[in-house]
């Protein structure tokens, strides 16, 4: 299984399967609500390698997400479209784009052991713009 990240803005930022370890999707509704309620939350949460570029190849795209998670909320370019695509045996299973996320959560660790260094990516989606969420699924091949 692999992943994809594409997140569109100012610039663009693309992540592949070499990059990309764990995706997890999330929705929330409060603990405390005995209907179901309308103050429904959206996040994706990522966890992956940075690499470092080699034999001049360039870098990974990490940098760039770290430069998003610095954008304060005063800006509008806070907020970007970001698409998830969940992939199995070449094929796209799970498709998930939130239009206007932003960055909760950003964090890189290095240690001397591992050769490369993590990253942990925690996104939202704007409240307000829920229903604009996309979640597709059962591609044809």
């Amino acid at each position: 299984m692999g992943f994809r990240l594409n997140v569109e803005g100012p610039e663009s930022i693309n992540l592949g399967i070499e990059n990309i370890l764990t995706v997890e999707f999330k929705t929330d509704t409060p603990d405390d609500s005995n209907a179901r309620s309308t103050d429904l939350g959206t996040t994706i949460v990522l966890t992956g390698k940075i690499l470092t570029a080699v034999n001049g190849e360039p870098a990974d795209e990490t940098m760039k997400l770290a430069q998003w998670s610095l954008v304060p909320g005063e800006k509008a370019d806070c907020y970007r479209k970001v698409k998830v695509d969940v992939i199995s045996a070449s094929q796209v299973v799970r498709q998930i784009e939130l239009p206007n996320a932003f960055i909760v959560d950003y964090t890189e660790d290095y240690g001397d052991e591992e050769g490369i260094g993590t990253f942990y990516l925690h996104m939202k989606q704007k409240k307000d713009k829920t229903k604009e969420i996309k979640l597709e699924g059962g591609f044809a091949q």
